[in-house]
């Protein structure tokens, strides 16, 4: 998705530098066109060579390098960037940028860009808090300008408080936010569920099953970067949360139900692939559990049908895919879960298949609407994300 994105990295006078080495290898191995800008003072917390030989491109620190291979340079790779982020950004940096002042390469060159700017303050707590900088900070996101927040931490002045940049992989998330895709979602707002519920039996046994929220995550993550606002119920998972997506974390059928019940009806899309349980304990008793020959006994009652209630109380703007999981007569089952539950497509995918269902990074699914059936081959569940969402746009338009 980044391949051949040209990704500007401004570089300025602050010990958090070194990480920026990191985040240029991480953009060279997703092929991007990766080039660095320093300040003066940044060459004194990392040599400008590092960064060269990590992206294979020149780095750029003085206005007017007779080297340099562009005809006015700050002009022409300002043209060339899909996106510029500023990281470390020093109080001094904010503060040029915020009243306009172009004195160096760095500066020259963000305030020629016509791409989205994303800047990542790191400076002393004191210095972050100072009124002065907040104020430089609104200015610049009044002129449209993206912020990355700082973390809290253990500075390198010793003091503990705002002011530490984030990890590589946060300033990663915010560009390939930024120049992954399309921004064909934009203006959309899309429910996503995920993993596995829990039904407790006692404090130490419950009813689950084996989904993991791989494809869930997949096709959250794949919305919000098609520019989608995203709400993700999340049952059980040990994957990390999809940056940018409002995660409400879950616990048993009745919690996810409740989740999507108070959030579907404002949304464009809903995308259930959770894979709720079926049964839970039944509360008629409080004796849960019975003994007999020393076998356990518990009386179970199904949980609440989540997509069901969604196709009985949609609204006819809303876009309705479900997911089903199958061990036999895959397209029959699949297609009269799909015209009683009231929803417009259901994906798929057979249990018995090689490399589809639980606890595997790839899937082969059968999308199925009222009209038509198609099969994809077997893909990453990141694919089958993208290609799920690119389905769905079809059909909404």
């Amino acid at each position: 998705m980044l391949k051949d994105k040209t990704v500007v990295l401004g570089v300025t006078g602050s010990i958090a530098a070194y990480k920026i080495a990191n985040l240029a290898s991480m953009l060279v191995k997703k092929h991007c066109d990766v080039h660095v800008i320093m300040t003066k003072n940044a060459t004194n917390f990392i040599n400008p060579i590092t960064f060269e030989t990590l992206t294979g491109n020149k780095c750029l620190v003085e206005t007017f390098d007779r080297n340099f291979q562009f005809h006015v340079a700050h002009v022409s790779l300002a043209k060339k960037a899909d996106v510029m982020l500023i990281a470390p950004a020093s109080a001094n940096v904010i503060g040029k940028l915020a009243h306009g002042i172009a004195d160096d390469m760095l500066t020259t060159t963000a305030l020629a860009c016509k791409c989205k700017i994303i800047v990542s303050p790191a400076m002393n707590t004191n210095m972050y808090n100072n009124i002065i900088v907040q104020d430089n900070i609104k200015k610049l996101e009044n002129y449209g300008f993206e912020i990355i927040k700082p973390d809290k931490g253990f500075l390198a002045c010793r003091d503990e408080g705002d002011g530490k940049m984030p990890s590589e992989q946060v300033l990663f998330s915010y560009i390939e936010k930024e120049i992954a895709c399309e921004k064909d979602l934009k203006g959309k707002k899309i429910l996503v569920t995920a993993g596995a519920t829990q039904e407790s039996i006692d404090p130490v046994r419950y009813i689950t099953n084996h989904s993991t929220g791989k494809m869930g995550y997949e096709i959250a993550r794949a919305a919000m970067l098609r520019g989608a606002e995203v709400i993700l119920v999340s049952g059980q998972t040990n994957i990390p949360e999809v940056p940018f997506v409002k995660t409400i974390k879950i616990k048993s059928a009745q919690d996810m139900f409740e989740a999507v019940r108070d959030n579907f009806e404002q949304c464009d899309i809903v995308i259930k692939s959770a894979a709720v349980a079926d049964y839970r304990p039944a509360t008629v008793s409080d004796d849960k559990i019975k003994k007999k020959d020393g076998d356990m006994i518990i009386n179970l009652e199904r949980t609440t049908d989540i997509l069901k209630y969604i196709g009985e109380h949609r609204n006819n703007n809303q876009y309705i895919c479900g997911f089903s999981m199958e061990t036999r007569d895959m397209i029959e089952n699949s297609r009269a879960k799909l015209h009683k539950k009231n929803i417009d497509m259901i994906v798929a995918n057979n249990l018995k298949e090689s490399g589809a269902g639980f606890g595997v990074d790839t899937n082969k699914v059968t999308l199925i609407t009222k009209d038509e059936e198609i099969s994809l081959e077997l893909m990453s569940k990141q694919d089958v994300a993208f290609t799920l969402i690119d389905k769905i746009i079809e059909r909404m338009n």
